[in-house]
C-alpha cells in the first residue's frame, strides 16, 4: 500500500443471540441483515433452538462460560462499533453478558428483549425478566420491544399510539437512552414510536398482508445496529431500519408451511433482477433489429418494456428511452433500455400486473386488420376498448388512456389477454398492444405476426 493511503473502513457489528435452525430469526437473521447493510457481522451464540416456520421444537441453552468466552474472543481481537443483543434465554446468561461487556462500555448496545417466538413459544425463562430489567436495560443504548414484550416488562397493555407512548416513558425510566416501541401487532398502518426521554418520533409504514414475517423483530434491531455501526444517529438508524424491514417483508417469499422468513437480501436480489430485465430487453430489441421488422412500427413509434417481479411504481418498469423507431424497413433503438424510461409502458404493465403478476412485459405495434387477423390465427386471446368511451378526465390527462383502456379490458374479460387493441379516436392512432411474461415471449409473437403478414 502506498504511504499515506488508508485502508477502507470496515464497519463491524456483533450479535449476541440464539441460533434459529430455520434461518429466519436470531443469529442467522442478524448476520444476514448486517451483510445486507454493508456491515461485517460477528456472533455470540447464547442458545441453540430446533425450530422451523411452524414452531420451536427445542431450546438448548449454552453454558454461561461459553457465552462469556465468545464475547471476549471477538471483542478483544476484532472489536465492534455496535453490539446487538437478542435472545438470552435465562438469567445466568444475562448476567454473564452484562459482566463480560463491562470492559466495553464505550460500545453502543441495541437490545431486542426477545421473550416469545412468532409461534408463541417462550424464548426467555419467566424468572429472568427481572434480571433483564435490572441488569441489561440500564446499560442499553436502544431497546426495541414489541407490544407483548413491552407489556411483560411494564405491565401496560397498549391498544393505540398513546398507549405506546406511555409504555415508552415507563421503559425509559428503566435506564436505556432510547426506547423504540414496535406497534406491528396493532390494526392499521405499522407504527413504531421512538422516545429519547424528551421527545417522540413516529415511524409509519404500510401494513403488508403476508404470513412471511418470521424474524421481523430481530431483523429490525439488527438493521438499527448496522446503521449505527456505520455512523448514523439513533433516529436516522431507526428510520432506515424501518424502511429496510418493510421492504424485506414486502418481498418475502413463502418458505415452509407456517410463518416464512422476511427477505433479508431483497435489495441485492432486486439489483440482480434489474440487470436481468435490462439484458432481456436488449436481447429482444436485437432480435427485432435482425428481423427487419420496421413494418410493424406505428407512426408514434413503438416501445418494449418489462416490470420487475412485484412491480408497484413507475421506477420498477424498464423500457427504451426515445422508443423503438422505424428506419426504412428496420427497427432501431434510440438508447439502451432504462428503468423509469416510459410512463406509457409503465402504466400498461402496472395495470396488467395488478390482475396477473406474470404479465410483466408489453410492446405496441401498428394496427392493421391483417395484423389482427394474424393474432387470431395464432390463437392469441384478444380484447379491445373503445377510446370514444373514455371519460373526459382520462382524455385530458396525457397517457391515462392506456391505463384506463387496459383496466377496462381486464374488468370486462376477467383476465389479461395476449392482445389489447383499439381503433383510435380523433388525434389518436389505432394500436395493437402485445402483453406477455417477458420480452422474449413478446418478440416471439411479434415475429410470428410479421411472418404471417409477409406471407
Amino acid at each position: 500500500m502506498q504511504k499515506g493511503l488508508k485502508k477502507n473502513m470496515v464497519y463491524k457489528a456483533l450479535t449476541i443471540a440464539g441460533s434459529d435452525s430455520g434461518g429466519g430469526a436470531g443469529i442467522q437473521a442478524d448476520l444476514k441483515t448486517f451483510a445486507a447493510c454493508g456491515v461485517y457481522g460477528m456472533s455470540v451464540i447464547t442458545a441453540v433452538t430446533a425450530q422451523n416456520t411452524v414452531g420451536v421444537q427445542g431450546v438448548y441453552d449454552l453454558p454461561d462460560k461459553a457465552v462469556a468466552q465468545q464475547i471476549e474472543s471477538v471483542l478483544s481481537d476484532i472489536g465492534a462499533q455496535v453490539i446487538k443483543i437478542g435472545m438470552l434465554a435465562n438469567g445466568g446468561i444475562i448476567e454473564s453478558v452484562v459482566t463480560s461487556l463491562q470492559p466495553y462500555q464505550h460500545i453502543p448496545l441495541v437490545v431486542d428483549p426477545v421473550m416469545v417466538a412468532k409461534s408463541g413459544d417462550a424464548l426467555l425463562a419467566s424468572e429472568a425478566i427481572a434480571t433483564l430489567k435490572d441488569k441489561l436495560l440500564p446499560i442499553a443504548t436502544v431497546i426495541t420491544p414489541n407490544l407483548a414484550e413491552a407489556e411483560a416488562l411494564t405491565g401496560i397493555e397498549a391498544t393505540d399510539e398513546e398507549g405506546m407512548r406511555e409504555i415508552a416513558r415507563r421503559l425509559y425510566d428503566m435506564g436505556p437512552r432510547y426506547v423504540v416501541v414496535k406497534g406491528g401487532h396493532l390494526e392499521g398502518a405499522a407504527v413504531d414510536v421512538l422516545f429519547d426521554g424528551v421527545s417522540f418520533d413516529v415511524f409509519e409504514a404500510d401494513r403488508i398482508d403476508t404470513p412471511n414475517t418470521h424474524g421481523t423483530g430481530c431483523t429490525f434491531a439488527a438493521a438499527i445496529a448496522a446503521e449505527m455501526a456505520k455512523g448514523s444517529d439513533v433516529k436516522t438508524a431507526v428510520g432506515d431500519a424501518k424502511t429496510y424491514v418493510t421492504e424485506a417483508i414486502r418481498y418475502a417469499e413463502p418458505i415452509g408451511s407456517g410463518h416464512g422468513s422476511v427477505h433479508h437480501f431483497h435489495t441485492l436480489y432486486r439489483e440482480v433482477e434489474k440487470r436481468t430485465v435490462l439484458d432481456q430487453l436488449t436481447a429482444a430489441a436485437r432480435r427485432l433489429e435482425e428481423a427487419h421488422a420496421g413494418a410493424l412500427i406505428p407512426e408514434v413509434q413503438s416501445n418494449l418494456g418489462m416490470g420487475l417481479t412485484g412491480a408497484r411504481t413507475f421506477d420498477d418498469v424498464a423500457a427504451f428511452p426515445g422508443r423503438l423507431i422505424r428506419l426504412h424497413r428496420d427497427i432501431r433503438s434510440v438508447a439502451p433500455p432504462e428503468f423509469a424510461a416510459s410512463t406509457h409502458v409503465a402504466k400498461i404493465v402496472l395495470t396488467a400486473m395488478e390482475h396477473d403478476p406474470d404479465k410483466r412485459a408489453v410492446m405496441n405495434i401498428r394496427y392493421e386488420e391483417e395484423m389482427l387477423a394474424a393474432c387470431r390465427a395464432l390463437n392469441l386471446s384478444i380484447a379491445s376498448f373503445d377510446r370514444h368511451e373514455e371519460p373526459k378526465d382520462v382524455k385530458n390527462l396525457e397517457g391515462s388512456s392506456l391505463e384506463w383502456g387496459t383496466a377496462q379490458v381486464i374488468r370486462e374479460t376477467g383476465e389479461v389477454p395476449d392482445i389489447i387493441y383499439d381503433i383510435g379516436d380523433e388525434g389518436k392512432e389505432p394500436m395493437i398492444r402485445i402483453l406477455g411474461r417477458d420480452p422474449g415471449r413478446i418478440v416471439d409473437i411479434v415475429l410470428a405476426i410479421l411472418e404471417r403478414v409477409r406471407g
